[in-house]
């Protein structure tokens, strides 16, 4: 949407915002879904991740678009008159082709300030792109000269956020799933509902301790919130709406994944943990880690490809993907030569990624990317890692015991 030419030979800078429309994002995920590709968290982080993709092809299926929000500097006239107001920028940028803020308003008080904000927000469900506040400027231009800017920040102007959107809907069940360390996490299954441009069906509830604290029950009609705007999570339980046949829930006391018993771990906030370290759940959870894009970056190993490696026995830990062939691969279901071509070479692809994403994406417990780098930085070399110490390991900057212990304990298990 950003004009190829304009309707007359003027030379401007504008600044604007890009976006990612909800319908494409909703279309995007379910395209991705099919394809055993991990989802896009939110239409924020979409259109960010987007805008830095190298191959174009790959950028312009993405159709985002662009709100042009300010007239930077240049002439917006033949003439070179100057507009007074930010209100006359905005009309000319949009005969000039540019496309320019909705709903937008001018005020004279802050009474006016404050109703169209609340205005705003009761329109956000409505908008088809996601707006988390409103920004307050300065429409006289003049004015604005006099203010100046901040050293990040111009004094004309300020943000205000919308508080997360919470929704009220009904927890229908409580799953456990198991993380790549072992830890069951309680999950409630919810009445699908619209949360911050996607529609939420499930919300973490962390640990039994919350679920305690809050008195949560299968069948309570819960109020839900997105952390962050991204992370789906139950705020609180409405008990005044309970009805007579609802559940307590209690944490199993074997692994729901592998079988084995589980164990409440104090000391790993309130986790309670599987102790079989072979576990399936664990083991598919660390190869997703593994592969993920912040680790090894693998493209195209998602969770379903993960869990069709497994179940056809072509792999039984992270270090047998090095030694998949075109040929093992495209003979699972749903997956073409090129397809399993394509996933070979993500796979080759990936052993340039550099030891601080290989030391991450082993999965250490407590190592996470700062401390992966740190780790790469000082031994150099995985061999040297390997062999260090928990005392060497406590001389490392912002290293702690506990770890230095998680290091050891990790290469030491590897080992054996």
């Amino acid at each position: 949407s950003i004009p190829m030419q304009l309707s007359e030979p003027l030379n401007l800078t504008v600044r604007g915002e890009v976006y990612m429309p909800r319908a494409v994002f909703e279309r995007i995920n379910l395209a991705r879904e099919s394809a055993g590709q991990a989802l896009l968290a939110n239409p924020r982080n979409a259109a960010a991740g987007s805008l830095r993709q190298l191959d174009p092809k790959i950028a312009a299926e993405r159709k985002l678009d662009i709100f042009v929000f300010n007239f930077q500097e240049g002439s917006l006239y033949l003439d070179g008159k100057d507009p007074q107001t930010h209100t006359e920028t905005l009309d000319r940028l949009k005969e000039l082709g540019f496309k320019t803020l909705e709903n937008t308003a001018v005020s004279n008080s802050a009474d006016g300030i404050v109703a169209h904000i609340e205005n705003l927000g009761k329109l956000r469900d409505g908008l088809a792109y996601d707006i988390d506040g409103v920004v307050i400027k300065i429409n006289d231009l003049a004015t604005r000269r006099v203010l100046g800017e901040g050293t990040n920040t111009p004094k004309w102007a300020v943000a205000y956020k919308f508080p997360p959107e919470q929704k009220q809907t009904k927890l229908e069940d409580i799953v456990v799933a198991v993380g790549r360390t072992g830890v069951l996490t309680p999950t409630a299954v919810l009445t699908p509902v619209r949360l911050a441009g996607t529609t939420v069906s499930r919300a973490t509830l962390h640990n039994y301790e919350l679920i305690r604290e809050r008195d949560i029950r299968i069948g309570d009609i819960v109020t839900v919130q997105k952390a962050g705007d991204i992370i789906p999570e139950v705020v609180k339980s409405h008990p005044e709406l309970r009805a007579s046949d609802v559940k307590e829930f209690f944490m199993p006391e074997f692994c729901p994944s592998c079988g084995e018993p589980v164990f409440y771990d104090a000391d790993e906030g309130a986790a309670t943990r599987c102790t079989n370290s072979r576990c399936p759940a664990q083991l598919s959870r660390s190869i997703e880690h593994f592969a993920s894009k912040d680790a090894m970056s693998i493209d195209g190993l998602g969770p379903q490809i993960v869990e069709a490696l497994l179940k056809e026995g072509l792999i039984t830990d992270a270090a047998d993907l090095y030694s998949l062939t075109v040929e093992d691969v495209s003979k699972m279901e749903r997956m073409g030569e090129k397809s399993a071509q394509n996933l070979i070479d993500a796979i080759e692809k990936s052993k340039n990624a550099g030891l601080e994403r290989l030391i991450y994406a082993l999965g250490i417990r407590n190592v996470g990317e700062v401390a992966a780098t740190s780790l790469a930085k000082h031994y150099g070399t995985l061999e040297a890692l390997q062999k260090a110490t928990v005392e060497e390991l406590c001389g490392i900057e912002d290293f702690g015991l506990i770890t230095a212990e998680c290091v050891t304990n990790f290469f030491s298990h590897a080992q054996n």
